[in-house]
């Protein structure tokens, strides 16, 4: 439930060369449907950045359209599938929101996956907030039935960096590590001082670290 919004103050530490396009997450009702859409309409030749669900999405258009897919890096996501108790606590937030009352999700649910020194931000929080206020309710309940199993990663070919947060509590380190050892050759960084939101608490961090790798791959 995030919008290009959530790259803006990471894109001012890209060089200024780059070409930066934004992939939504829509043109589809599954993983493998919005991968295609978004191969559909971006470059012949490109590097692909993938954040928390973004990052199932990215693995999916790495796998299926390896000629497309020069490079991959994923950011804060995971090997896993939900669970029955996170698709059960998923169905229960549909249920209990509407079109009408849904205003982004919960300040309480955003300050858990910000880091502990950012937890209390309250314009950072609000920032978020308004993403998904922004992407509206049938975004969260497109969203919210993405089924996560079946994703590749073994077959992905192209290479791959994986990036954790240090202190993500919605993704931990040795969750995001086992997808690293999934996709053949991926390197692993973690980034001090961030939870789960890297783009936004970390963004300079971030962009340096992802620079220092196409660089040098």
């Amino acid at each position: 439930m995030l919008d290009e919004k959530l790259w803006d103050e990471f894109e001012i530490y890209l060089p200024k060369e780059w070409s930066v396009l934004h992939g939504p997450l829509e043109g589809g009702k599954t993983i493998r449907e919005i991968a295609r859409h978004l191969a559909a309409i971006s470059p012949h030749k490109m590097t692909v950045i993938g954040f928390s669900l973004g990052g199932y999405i990215a693995r999916q258009l790495a796998a299926d359209f390896p000629d497309q897919v020069d490079s991959l890096v994923i950011i804060a996501s995971s090997l896993r599938e939900d669970t029955i108790h996170q698709i059960e606590a998923k169905r229960q937030l549909i249920q209990s929101l509407s079109a009408s009352n849904f205003k982004g999700l919960s300040s309480t649910s955003i300050a858990r996956s910000l880091h502990p020194c950012n937890a209390s931000k309250s314009e950072l929080i609000a920032h978020i907030k308004q993403m998904g206020n922004r992407l509206g309710y049938e975004a969260l309940v497109t969203q919210s039935a993405l089924r996560r199993e079946g994703v590749p990663a073994a077959m992905i070919q192209c290479p791959t960096l994986i990036i954790a947060g240090s202190d993500d509590s919605l993704r931990p380190f040795e969750e995001v590590k086992e997808l690293a050892e999934a996709i053949p050759g991926a390197l692993l960084k973690s980034i001090t001082d961030s939870g789960h939101m890297l783009p936004l608490e970390q963004p300079q961090k971030l962009a340096t670290v992802i620079i220092d790798w196409l660089m040098k791959k």
